[in-house]
């Protein structure tokens, strides 16, 4: 991967979080409704979405995966989807129970993450990964402006994601309490 040596992992997560507000401006645009803007901020989260998985590869091929990384990795990911879907919802865009559902659990493990750090971080999984991206194609598919002919495979794909987020963060509790080996 030919990343310049001084981009580091980190930087990329937190540059990432900084520029989530841009993907929600381009969103809320015109009223939310000009297909320009829908675009431009398909393309900002898609970006975003990018810089993920480049700062993952980035840490496991320079050696640099901290403990900061294995932290704030996923609250930018939750922080991506989480504004986007909010955003979505209150522009009429996606159901506010979906919103709900998702970002309940997400600031919920977010929250047992703070309060189990003394006892590690517990890295990303397959499971988290997997849900992750269902997460950030589905919400990516409520922001495009897709024909109502193709709601179908924007819903179902959503629920795709909606079954996973519960099930590994029924898995992530669990591990957190399995015995140490």
């Amino acid at each position: 991967m030919n990343v310049p040596a001084f981009i580091t992992p980190n930087s990329l997560t937190i540059a990432r979080l900084v520029l989530i507000p841009f993907g929600a401006i381009a969103l809320f645009m015109n009223g939310g409704t000009d297909y320009n803007w829908q675009i431009i901020s398909w393309w900002i989260f898609f970006i975003l979405g990018l810089t993920d998985i480049v700062d993952g590869k980035l840490a496991r091929s320079r050696q640099q995966i901290t403990e900061l990384g294995k932290f704030l990795d996923p609250v930018a990911d939750k922080a991506m989807v989480g504004t986007a879907m909010v955003c979505l919802s209150i522009l009429d865009r996606m159901p506010w129970w979906i919103t709900i559902v998702i970002l309940a659990r997400e600031i919920g493990i977010t929250l047992f993450r703070l309060a189990i750090v003394k006892r590690g971080v517990i890295p990303a999984n397959k499971g988290g990964k997997i849900k992750a991206t269902f997460q950030g194609f589905g919400t990516g598919f409520y922001v495009l402006p897709l024909s109502p002919s193709l709601y179908w495979f924007r819903d179902g794909f959503m629920y795709i994601a909606i079954a996973l987020t519960i099930v590994t963060g029924a898995y992530y509790v669990r591990s957190a309490y399995k015995p140490q080996s």
